[in-house]
Order: structure tokens, then C-alpha cells, then sequence
């Protein structure tokens, strides 16, 4: 809890253990939730472990995130260190589950419409609006335009002929 202590990762893991936390064979831990799996490693810096990192993966729904934050709020207390999301720079409680999911959800959108990934691109896509759409609107314009000054000639040429 106190910055610049050294972390000691043994209680976020005896936790995580306790909360069914599977191993797998590269060293990253399966914590299964009720909206789907999370992934939980260590960060390392020269060497030393610093952090107990949560990766959610990237979706265009945020219970999962909201669901992640909330129970890893509540690890991070039973195990009396911090939570904190690198993204918005600053440490979380539980309560704060409605900022990150909005963070994660814009995330998700710009990784899906920007770098094509195929976990986020259902997120780029806002909801369509209601009623004609734009382009419906601009090419039947175009189309009525068009009319109006096909029967303006042909009653120009009627009149000139007759």
C-alpha cells in the first residue's frame, strides 16, 4: 500500500489461489469470473516483480471489465495493496468500475476501427441510428433531382416543337 515499498506478490497469489485461479504452462494464471476469464501475471522490472497484472481481453461489452475491477478491488484490499489502472493513472476501488469499463470500451473501439483486431472490431461499430439513413437520403435526392429536371426539359422541348 505504500509507494516505493518493495511488493510482495505472495498474498495477491495465496488469494488468487483461494478465488480458483488455475496455472497455466507459460506462467499466466486463468481467474474464471462470472462474465468469462481474466488473465493475471507478474510485471517485471529489471528482474523484480513490481505488480500482479489483470488483463481482460478486448470485447464490445464491459461486464466482464466492470466485473474484473470490482473483484480485483476486493483482492487488492483483502491482500492490503493497491489497485491501479495505468490507463487513467490512478490507483481504483470498486466504485470506480464505471470509468474503467467506459476507458476499456473506447480502447476496444480504437483497436478495433484502427488496428483491425478481430477481438475488438465488433466494439468499433456504433449502434445504427434510427430512420433512412444519410446516403438513402443523399442518393434519393440526387434521384429526384433528376426527375424534376427530366420533366422540366421535356416540357421545354413540347413547348418549342408544338
Amino acid at each position: 500500500m505504500v509507494p516505493g515499498t518493495p511488493y510482495d506478490s505472495s498474498r495477491v497469489d495465496a488469494l488468487l489461489v483461494e478465488r480458483g485461479a488455475t496455472a497455466r504452462p507459460d506462467g499466466m494464471r486463468v481467474w474464471r469470473l462470472k462474465n468469462g476469464d481474466v488473465e493475471v501475471g507478474e510485471l517485471r522490472e529489471n528482474g523484480q516483480v513490481v505488480a500482479t497484472e489483470v488483463r481482460v481481453p478486448l470485447s464490445d461489452r464491459t461486464e466482464l471489465m466492470r466485473e474484473a475491477v470490482e473483484e480485483a478491488a476486493t483482492l487488492a484490499q483483502a491482500a492490503e495493496v493497491r489497485l491501479v489502472d495505468p490507463q487513467l493513472g490512478r490507483p481504483l476501488t470498486a466504485n470506480d468500475s464505471g470509468s474503467v469499463a467506459e476507458q476499456y470500451l473506447r480502447t476496444a473501439r480504437y483497436a478495433g476501427e484502427m488496428m483491425g483486431l478481430s477481438e475488438a472490431v465488433s466494439a468499433s461499430y456504433a449502434a445504427q441510428p434510427e430512420g433512412f439513413p444519410t446516403g438513402g437520403k443523399v442518393l434519393l435526392g440526387i434521384v429526384g433531382f433528376l426527375i424534376v429536371l427530366y420533366l422540366v426539359v421535356n416540357g421545354l422541348i413540347s413547348q418549342l416543337g408544338g
